[in-house]
């Protein structure tokens, strides 16, 4: 049995959470157990819910919007995941060497990070203007002609990887920089006695003590990637025809175009499943390729 002081020792404990633990009812479970409610219902938002069970669940998966959709959001994934990783090391790696105006430089590519999404989209839609963007102009004078970008059903998706890569690289640089400074330098000295040249010490021994931040920023840019969608909606709605919409903005369409909240909130904890289930298998693979020292 709990005796007096245990009791008063846990009253303190859910005292001191309370702070953190109110809002995340309040904002996250409830939300969440209020959408798993109407997933079951055919709801307008308006008219009274009338009970369905799970023929919301079943209707989206097979339905050729939601595979699109799907389709959309990996691709984007596929492209940005890597695209974001390999320029942020590189910003990582650039600015862990000492040179004058080392920390101005460095806030300079974290500012975007920091940036409203609706500004660096609008930034990247004028950028990437077919007729009168700088990027075209900037290509068409070295004799390259300039794509159609978010106009074009075949661009509209790499045009918002661009603006994204742009905006998290420094997110991504920040902390695998922190990576590279808790590597200890006694590392780095053995290897260069060794002989190893400044490629292989890089390869074989940086590259493998810097994977748990590896790590982490995969797992938070795939969750992230998974949920992709101000960019997008901002740059081009999820056309031309559709070609760009990812998950998140057929949920807001079922919603607030469709009147379908009930397939909404289905296809949102859809979402939420099958980012547990990637999340959850990073989490197992990671035993195999991350080093801790």
């Amino acid at each position: 049995m709990v005796g007096p002081r245990g009791v008063r020792k846990a009253a303190v404990v859910a005292l001191f959470l309370l702070p953190s633990a109110v809002p995340l009812l309040l904002f996250t479970i409830a939300p969440m157990l209020g959408a798993a409610w109407i997933s079951l219902h055919d709801w307008n938002l308006q008219s009274p819910m009338r009970w369905t069970g799970l023929d919301n669940y079943a209707r989206l998966l097979g339905d050729a919007a939601t595979r699109d959709a799907l389709l959309h959001t990996l691709y984007f994934l596929g492209l940005y995941l890597p695209l974001a990783y390999v320029l942020g090391l590189a910003l990582a790696v650039g600015l862990n060497r000492r040179f004058p105006g080392r920390n101005l430089v460095r806030s300079m590519y974290f500012l975007p990070v920091v940036t409203s999404w609706v500004v660096v989209a609008l930034t990247w839609k004028w950028l990437l203007n077919p007729a009168n963007g700088l990027v075209n102009h900037a290509l068409e004078a070295v004799g390259i002609p300039g794509p159609g970008w978010w106009a074009s059903a075949g661009w509209a998706i790499p045009s918002a990887v661009v603006a994204s890569v742009w905006k998290d690289a420094g997110f991504v640089m920040v902390i695998l920089l922190a990576g590279l400074q808790s590597i200890p330098e006694e590392y780095l000295e053995a290897a260069r006695l060794d002989g190893a040249s400044a490629w292989q010490t890089f390869w074989r021994v940086t590259f493998p003590l810097l994977t748990p931040s590896s790590y982490f920023v995969v797992v938070i840019s795939l969750i992230s990637g998974f949920q992709v969608f101000d960019q997008i909606y901002v740059m081009t709605g999820g056309g031309p025809a559709g070609a760009s919409r990812p998950l998140v903005q057929q949920i807001y369409d079922l919603t607030f175009r469709y009147g379908d909240a009930g397939g909404a909130s289905a296809l949102s904890l859809l979402l939420f499943a099958l980012i547990l289930v990637v999340t959850v298998v990073q989490q197992r693979l990671q035993r195999r390729w991350v080093t801790y020292v």
